[in-house]
This record gives structure tokens, sequence and C-alpha cells, in this order.
């Protein structure tokens, strides 16, 4: 190697991980004016969702499990959000589907409510409330997921809203149901009413104790801004701290300054798996929407990271995420550059010794929570890079990914990359290793594989 430039296959061995001292802690605070810019998630939110484990049907002692993982692996670098995906009303769910016509569990006023069967302690109409509760003795937060609109089983019953003198069948818009999802007619919310139910659903997560809803439907398939402002709204009035992630993706970028002022994070692509042809694409997504990271403390949403154990319940059984090491290590690179949302979603209990590496390394996290200025630096054939600022200093942070299907050679000066310096001190944060001084970067880069460099100019 020359005392003047680097070279490296990545990757190797996984990084060894080691006690983050100073664990990223989440302010709450709501704005009192009719939009929605807040202080709830000044930093990008971390978390683990149910989905890409157990799809429709995971079961109450199964959030605790992952609650009690995540308190004693994970907690201490900063994770903290325990979210129940869809289907947690329905009694029979099965897989990663869902059923027409399956019975809902519901109260009198046509909110949907665990399935007792699921949830145990549900039982007699306390809700999530003691599931919430116990997340919170743990010392971290909890989430659901719900989908747009209101159920179509509530409009054929005519049930009332809670808090008003209308019905069901009043407020429902069965043009603009789920088009993916058999549950839910949409709202309409020029009809009376329409606010009263979405504040009746809001209250219902506040008395619950839930700290983060995901809504689902409003993004894209088909964008949805009348039922995002008028359940954003409602979460407001409860007065209490939920985030508001808004589910599936892409958003389209031109309504970016209606994201921001109704929810603190949003999705810019659909769904994401362990498939190398999402991964690539989730490129073009984040360069897109790299100008609004963390504007107002609100986040552009790279989706989950299907990492770890997944598929729990599959008809095919359970096995390891799809994505090679050198993907692994792309995704959590990506991501941190992007400073998009870090949201597990393989089985925290039994989390392999790799996966861990990848989400407790303080040097990565402090990328993905308190670098800025993230942004595509290069793209030239196959070769893309990333360049940040770290905070409180001059150094940079340099991510170089290699898209292609063969080894990638590539040698750039600083400059090249976006750093405004043509010498500078190097540390690897994957390895947790200085490099030394350099004036050069050569670069040899498996397929789908990538670095990250903490650079300091000299």
């Amino acid at each position: 190697m020359k005392t003047s430039s680097l070279r490296v296959f990545l990757l190797g061995a996984a990084a060894i991980a080691t006690t983050f001292a100073n664990p990223v802690v989440t302010s709450r605070a709501v704005a009192s004016d009719s939009d929605r810019v807040s202080l709830l998630a000044p930093t990008p939110p971390m978390g683990w969702n149910s989905w890409d484990c157990y799809g429709t049907t995971v079961r109450e002692e199964q959030v605790k499990a992952q609650a009690d993982a995540m308190a004693q692996k994970l907690a201490q670098y900063g994770w903290q959000y325990i979210v129940v995906d869809i289907q947690w009303y329905e009694p029979n769910a099965q897989g990663h589907d869902y059923k027409p016509g399956a019975a809902l569990t519901m109260d009198e006023y046509g909110r949907l409510m665990p399935a007792v069967n699921r949830f145990p302690a549900a039982d007699g109409g306390r809700g999530f409330k003691p599931l919430a509760d116990y997340v919170h003795e743990k010392g971290l937060k909890f989430g659901i997921h719900i989908v747009r609109g209101i159920p179509r089983q509530a409009v054929e019953k005519n049930l009332a809203i809670k808090g008003s003198n209308h019905h069901a069948g009043e407020v429902a818009d069965k043009e603009n149901g789920c088009r993916w999802n058999p549950d839910m007619w949409g709202v309409d919310t020029t009809r009376p009413g329409a606010q009263d139910y979405y504040d009746s659903i809001a209250q219902l997560y506040a008395d619950w104790g839930v700290d983060f809803i995901k809504a689902d439907d409003m993004g894209s398939h088909l964008y949805q801004p009348a039922e995002m402002k008028a359940l954003s709204r409602a979460i407001k009035k409860t007065g209490r701290p939920m985030v508001l992630s808004i589910s599936p993706g892409p958003a389209p970028v031109s309504e970016v300054e209606f994201f921001q002022k109704h929810a603190e994070m949003w999705r810019i692509s659909d769904d994401f798996w362990d498939d190398w042809s999402l991964l690539k694409k989730q490129f073009e997504f984040t360069r897109e929407w790299a100008p609004f990271i963390g504007k107002n403390g609100t986040w552009p949403d790279a989706d989950m990271l299907p990492l770890g154990k997944l598929r729990v319940t599959d008809k095919k059984g359970a096995g390891l995420t799809k994505f090679t090491p050198d993907e692994q290590y792309t995704v959590m690179t990506l991501w941190s550059m992007f400073r998009s949302p870090l949201i597990f979603g393989g089985d925290l209990p039994t989390i392999d010794a790799f996966t861990l590496t990848l989400l407790t390394n303080p040097e990565v996290l402090a990328v993905n929570q308190h670098s800025s200025g993230n942004h595509q630096s290069l793209a030239r054939g196959n070769l893309i890079a990333w360049v940040a600022d770290a905070p409180g200093s001059n150094d940079h942070y340099v991510a170089l990914f290699n898209i292609g299907e063969a080894i990638e050679n590539a040698t750039a000066d600083w400059r090249d990359v976006g750093v405004n310096a043509a010498r500078v001190a190097v540390r690897d944060l994957w390895a947790r290793k200085n490099l030394g001084a350099l004036d050069r970067c050569e670069v040899a880069l498996r397929p789908h594989g990538s670095i990250l460099f903490r650079v300091s100019p000299q």
C-alpha cells in the first residue's frame, strides 16, 4: 500500500461492536399552530417493526420478546420504538396475506381493537394500554400500524362515531377505499363527522399510550392528502406526542412541503425487501430526496431494514435475509448517509452476531443521527459517492458504493467525491480503524459493496 493512497477490498470480517456511551434520546414537543412542525423526531427514529418477521400474525408474547431483546441489546445505542404492524385487530390473520370479509375486532364506535386471542391483555376493552405499559417499563416507546379510512364492517352496521351525532355510513367514501387491503373504506373529509371519526381513533391511541403511528395507504397507492391532514390534526388535538409515519411510497417529491407540515417521516419508495434490484433503485430515490433530509425534524424514509431472520410465519419457513454481507453493509451505509429512519425488520431475540454489529456500530449510527449536508456527490459508471459533514468539526463522511456486478476499481481525488481538500486523515467506520493520511482514494469494491469513511482535512 502506498503511504499516500488507499486500496480497499470490501467487505471482510464483520466489525466488532462496542458499547455506545452516548445513546440517542429523542426529545418530544408539539407545535401549537395549525401546521405539524414539531420536534417529535429531531433525529431519525430508530426501532423495530413486526411486518418483516410476522406479517399480519404477530402476537402479544412475540412483541414482548422483541421489547425484551431491544432493551437488552439495542437500547443503549439509541434504538427505542417497538411497532405492531397491520391486522392486529383480525383474530385469524395468516402470513403476509389479507382475507376479504375476515372478522375484525371493533368497539361500538367502529374503532378497531386488538384481537384478544392474539393480545390477551387487551381483554375488557383495555386495548393496547397494557402492552404499551410493558414496553414503556423497558424504557422504550410503543407504536402501531393503521390503514387509512374506516372499517367496512363499521359502515355495514352504520355504527355511531364517538363524539358526534354522525354515523359511519355518513362519512365513508366507497369510491376511495384501500385498493390492496379489503378492510377499509376511505373517509370523505368534507362530510360532517369525518374529522370526528379521526379524532376518536387518535384519542383512543393516545389513551393507550401510543408513541408512534404508521399510517398506511396514504403516501401513495394513491396519494391521500385530505385524510393525512385529518389524521395529523387529530393527533395534535390529543395533546400526546405521537410520531406520524406515512406509508407507503413513493411519495411525490412535489408535495414535500405538505409532508413536512403533517408528518415526521414518509416513505420514498414502495415496500423494500431483501432484493438487490430494490436496493439499487433506492439510490435513485435517496438522491432525489436528499435536499429535504431533516427539515423541521422530518425525515424521508427509505423503509425498513430487512436484515437478520425474516418471514417467521411464511409458509416456506423463516430464513436469514437474502442480502449478501456486502449488500447488508451497503444498506446500512446508504440508510446512514441518507439519514433514513432505521426500523429493523428482523427477529431480535435470535439476532446473529453479524447482524448485531450492523445495528450497534456507534460511529456509523452517529452518521445517521447527527451528520448534515448529506448528498450524492459523484455518479460515475457503477461508482456512486455520498458525502456529509460531521458535526462540530471540519471533518466529512464519505461513502463509496459499487452498484455493478464486477469489482470496481476506482481512483479519485478527494475533491472528486465532494471533499475540498488535497490530503485527509482517513478512518474506516465499519472497521473502526485509522488508515492514515492519504492524498488519493484508490478503492477496489466488490460487487454491491461499499465503504464508509470519516475524513479529516490535513
